[in-house]
C-alpha cells in the first residue's frame, strides 16, 4: 500500500490549506489522548476509591519527567525524516527511519528497566504519601512495562507526521483508546484489579497502537518503508537525530522541573487553591494541545521545505502557523474562561475551589496565545535544524525567569499572592517569544546568504 493517499507534499501548493489539513487530525488525536487519560482517572476514582485515584494521579509528573527526553528524540527523527523526504533522498530517508525505530526499541527497554527497578525509590523521594505508595508502585511498574510499545508508537507517528500523514496515527489512537477504556472498565469493575487493572489496560492499548503503526510502516512502498532486518543504529543518522532531539528533550525535562517548583509555590496557599489550580490546569491542557498542533505543523512543513531548499516558503509557513495558533489560542482561551464555572463544576461542586480555578484560567487562558507564538517560533527554528539556541532561550526566558521571579518578587510580602505566581506565565512567554523572533531573523538571513 502506497502512502500517496495519506502523505502530503508540503513544498508545493497553498500553505494555509495544507497546514489545516495536517493540523486538524493531529488536534483530534491530541484531544482524544487527553480524554483517554482522563478516562483512566475517572474509572479508577469512581470504582476503586480515593487512594487508587491518588496513586494513579501522583505518578503523572514522574512519568512525564522520565519520558520527555526520549519524546525529544522523536522530534529529531521527525525533522530529519521530513528534510530527507523534502529533498527526495530516499536512501538517507530509509536509514533515518530504521535508526529512529532502533532508538524507540532501545529507549523503551531502558525506560522499562528504570521504571520497574526504580519505582519505589523514586516515589519515596517524591514524598508520595505512605497510604498510596504501594498502589503507586504497582501502577508505575505495570505502566513502564508498556514503555517499548509507547516509544514505538511515538517514533512511528513522528515518521508519518514528517511526510504529512496525521490521519492514520489518529485512526490507530482511536482504536487503542477505545480498547483502553473497555479494558479499564472490565479489569477494574468486573475483575476488581484496581490500579493493576488500569496499568494493564494502558499497556495493552499501547501495544495495539504500536503494532498498528509498525504494520503500516512495513506495508509502505516509499522511502519510509520499514524492513525488520534493517532496524539498527546508523551512526551518522543517530548523531543528526540527537543533535536536534536532545536539546528538545532536555528542554522538556527542565520545563517539567520548573513546573514542579511552581506547583510547590501553589501548594503554600492550601488545599482549596491547590484543587482549583489542578482542575484549571486540566482544562488548560485541552487549549494547549490544540495550539501545539501548529507547533508540530511548523516543524514538519519547515523541515520538508528546508530539505527541498525552498527557503522562500519558510516565511509563509511561519506566518500561517502564527496566524492559526493566535486564532486558536484566543478563541479557545476565551471560551475556556467563559465556560470556566461550568467546566470546573465537572471536577468539583465546592464554590471556593471553582473560584480559585477561575483565577488561574483568567491569567493563563486569556494570554495563552502568547505561549502558542513561542512554541511555533521554536518549531520553525527546529525545522531548519537549529535546536540548541531555542533550547537555551527557552530555558532562560521561561524556566530561569520563573524561578528568579519566585525567589525574588514572590518573596516580598505585598506580592506573596497566587496572582503573583500566575502572572509570571505570560511575562515569561513574551520574553521567550521575543528572543525566538530575533533568533529566527538572524537564522533566515544566514540561510539566504
Amino acid at each position: 500500500m502506497s502512502n500517496k493517499k495519506y502523505a502530503m507534499d508540503m513544498c508545493e501548493g497553498p500553505v494555509l490549506k495544507k497546514m489545516l489539513l495536517f493540523a486538524l487530525p493531529l488536534m483530534v488525536s491530541s484531544l482524544l489522548q487527553l480524554l483517554f487519560n482522563a478516562a483512566d482517572i475517572i474509572v479508577v476514582g469512581r470504582f476503586a476509591g480515593d487512594n487508587s485515584l491518588a496513586a494513579v494521579g501522583s505518578t503523572t509528573s514522574l512519568i512525564n519527567l522520565l519520558v520527555n527526553l526520549f519524546i525529544g528524540l522523536s522530534v529529531g527523527a521527525n525533522v530529519l525524516v521530513a528534510q530527507f523526504f523534502g529533498a527526495k533522498r530516499e536512501e538517507d530517508l530509509s536509514l533515518t527511519v530504521h535508526t529512529a525505530l532502533a532508538i524507540s526499541f532501545i529507549s523503551g527497554i531502558l525506560l522499562t528497566i528504570i521504571g520497574v527497578i526504580g519505582a519505589p525509590h523514586i516515589l519515596s523521594l517524591m514524598k508520595t504519601p505512605k497510604a498510596v505508595l504501594d498502589l503507586a508502585v504497582v501502577y508505575l511498574r505495570i505502566y513502564f512495562v508498556g514503555m517499548t510499545p509507547m516509544m514505538v508508537y511515538n517514533f512511528g507517528a513522528a515518521i508519518l507526521r514528517a511526510v504529512g500523514d496525521t490521519k492514520r496515527p489518529l485512526y490507530y489512537l482511536m482504536t487503542a483508546g477505545v480498547i483502553n477504556v473497555l479494558f479499564n472498565l472490565f479489569f477494574v469493575i468486573v475483575m476488581k484489579w484496581d490500579v493493576f487493572g488500569v496499568g494493564i489496560a494502558t499497556t495493552i492499548s499501547q501495544t495495539v497502537s504500536a503494532a498498528l503503526v509498525l504494520r503500516c510502516l512495513m506495508r509502505e512502498q516509499s522511502g519510509i518503508r520499514v524492513r525488520i532486518k534493517k532496524i539498527r543504529i546508523y551512526k551518522d543518522k543517530l548523531f543528526r537525530i540527537m543533535q536536534i532531539g536532545l536539546p528538545a528533550g532536555f528542554q522538556g525535562i527542565l520545563f517539567s522541573l520548573s513546573n514542579v517548583v511552581i506547583q510547590s509555590s501553589v501548594n503554600l496557599f492550601g488545599e482549596t487553591i491547590v484543587a482549583g489550580n489542578s482542575a484549571a490546569a486540566n482544562i488548560e491542557g485541552f487549549v494547549y494541545v490544540a495550539m501545539n498542533t501548529f507547533h508540530q505543523a511548523s516543524i514538519s512543513f519547515t523541515s520538508q521545505n528546508y530539505g527541498a531548499k525552498k527557503y522562500n516558503r519558510i516565511n509563509k509557513i511561519l506566518f500561517s502557523a502564527l496566524g492559526c495558533v493566535i486564532v486558536v489560542g484566543i478563541v479557545l482561551g476565551m471560551g475556556a474562561v467563559a465556560a470556566g464555572p461550568v467546566l470546573l463544576s465537572l471536577y468539583t461542586k465546592n464554590p471556593d475551589v471553582i473560584a480559585a480555578g477561575m483565577v488561574r484560567l483568567r491569567f493563563i487562558c486569556l494570554t495563552y496565545a502568547l505561549c502558542g507564538v513561542m512554541d511555533v517560533m521554536v518549531g520553525s527554528l527546529r525545522g531548519m535544524g537549529y535546536s540548541v539556541v531555542p533550547m537555551i532561550f527557552s530555558l532562560l526566558g521561561a524556566c530561569a525567569t520563573r524561578l528568579i521571579w519566585l525567589a525574588t518578587v514572590f518573596q516580598i510580602e505585598a506580592f506573596h499572592t497566587i496572582e503573583t505566581v500566575y502572572i509570571i506565565y505570560p511575562i515569561s512567554w513574551i520574553l521567550t517569544a521575543t528572543a525566538h523572533i530575533i533568533t529566527y531573523v538572524v537564522v533566515r538571513r544566514k540561510i539566504e546568504k
